[in-house]
């Protein structure tokens, strides 16, 4: 049997990255599988027009080894567009051209294989060697083969989180922000189309919708729970909680207190940006020029209650229960389309029931998360399971950002190897994050013997 030193499952930025910086390694041998059959990310939400919110630099590689031939400057070198890119002078890649710099990066890789699904893992300890059996499924074949590895990456992302009340009436017509692009030619036929949320997602959704309405004559309407449509915190020193220092300052709170502070950031990594509420609001002021209407509805501080579908030759499929939060007032609202852009949630994958017990867990069924980003297990073993994208509740909102993606799989590639293989810096940012041990030290009071 061959046993691989690692076995990544799931193939989206974060274990793209680690098997491109795992790739010149002749120390490691390791092996990547994905379900779908090509990178693919965020597919339905790949707009015209739209833009990483983050650098280019924040690609799968250059924050770890920007020496790296899997940057994303080589890729516009490769393609011939590093000039077009320049003239540009945009940090931003398109959310298209992000897609394919992942297809191009995979495509030069031998440790990632798509078309592969893992079904479960199991850990084994047999006759003094402990290992991890992966069994994958070959989607492509439809056969089952299994694969040995002495560690384990989770790195799945999360899953679109639609809300209880819709998630029966999934179709066609009730769907998240997710399938919107597969779903776009449906709202075309909508003669109401409402959109749940307020963070990026809604915001590129409601403005292609909008730019749509002249055309295709339907009502839109955007509701959101929050408190107003306000745009994502972007100055240069609220960025700096995405940084390694933030992230270790965050992992040393207790996690009572990790609890009690990420529901108050939502705003630096859950808002829109700045642009695309001044497009929207640009777009909605020309087409009112000369006093004219449009039968568009923006409603904050409301909270979607119910939903239940028309019956009989009502106007719109569905009848929409809500509520004004500040004025506790309840109403109703008809639409034939509710897309729910209504975020993503970590879900524990089914492949891991196998592993209930030897994996950690805290009182709210959460991954125990060391600070290296290694699964707490409930017997100390030399078979890890780390985890990406997974440890929001113990490392911050720093998690899913892209520009913190490469350090981790530099600090994960260090505790495999043993060894720094990757430098980490520390010092990253121009503030302090909390007190630091030697000021503790410094004003802690003096003992005397008496």
């Amino acid at each position: 049997m061959k046993l691989y030193d690692v076995i990544g499952i799931g193939i989206g930025p974060f274990n793209l990255g680690l098997a491109a910086m795992m790739e010149p390694l002749n120390e490691v041998d390791a092996i990547f599988f994905e379900q779908k059959p090509n990178f693919a990310w965020h597919e339905g939400m790949l707009l015209d027009g739209t833009t990483l919110q983050v650098p280019f630099l924040a690609d799968v590689v250059t924050m770890a080894d920007p020496t790296s031939p899997y940057t994303f400057l080589n890729y516009l070198h490769q393609h011939q567009r590093l000039y077009q890119f320049y003239f540009m002078e945009s940090f931003l890649v398109p959310r298209q051209e992000y897609n394919h710099y992942g297809q191009w990066v995979a495509s030069k890789l031998s440790n990632v294989q798509f078309s592969h699904k893992v079904q479960q893992v199991e850990w084994i300890e047999e006759g003094g060697a402990s290992y991890y059996k992966v069994e994958v499924l070959d989607v492509q074949a439809q056969q089952s083969v299994c694969y040995y590895a002495k560690h384990v990456v989770v790195g799945i992302g999360s899953t679109p989180g639609m809300p209880s009340m819709l998630k029966e009436l999934q179709s066609d017509n009730v769907f998240h922000s997710a399938q919107f692009l597969q779903q776009k030619e449906r709202c075309k036929e909508a003669k109401s189309i409402t959109v749940i949320g307020s963070g990026q997602s809604a915001g590129e959704i409601f403005y292609a919708l909008l730019n749509d309405q002249p055309t295709y004559d339907y009502e839109l309407n955007w509701f959101t729970r929050s408190r107003g449509f306000f745009p994502m915190e972007y100055s240069k020193l609220g960025l700096q909680h995405f940084s390694p220092d933030y992230t270790s300052y965050f992992y040393q709170l207790p996690q009572a207190t990790r609890d009690q502070v990420l529901p108050t950031q939502d705003l630096l990594y859950k808002g829109m940006s700045a642009k695309t509420i001044a497009d929207i609001y640009e777009k909605m002021y020309h087409m009112t020029i000369g006093g004219k209407t449009i039968p568009v509805n923006m409603t904050a501080l409301t909270a979607l209650e119910h939903v239940e579908e028309n019956e009989g030759d009502r106007k719109h499929k569905y009848v929409m229960h809500m509520k004004q939060v500040e004025q506790d007032v309840s109403f109703q609202h008809e639409s034939d389309v509710i897309i729910a852009a209504t975020g993503y949630e970590h879900r524990v994958p089914s492949f891991l029931s196998p592993l209930q017990s030897h994996i950690g867990w805290d009182t709210l069924g959460r991954y125990k998360v060391k600070e290296d980003y290694r699964l707490q297990l409930q017997k100390q073993v030399n078979n890890h399971i780390f985890v990406q994208n997974g440890e929001l509740h113990t490392h911050g909102i720093g998690a899913p950002d892209l520009g913190l993606g490469a350090h981790r799989n530099a600090v994960i590639i260090n505790t495999l190897m043993g060894k720094e293989v990757y430098p980490t810096q520390s010092n990253n940012v121009f503030q302090q994050f909390g007190v630091q041990q030697d000021q503790m030290k410094a004003n802690a009071p003096s003992l005397v013997k008496v």
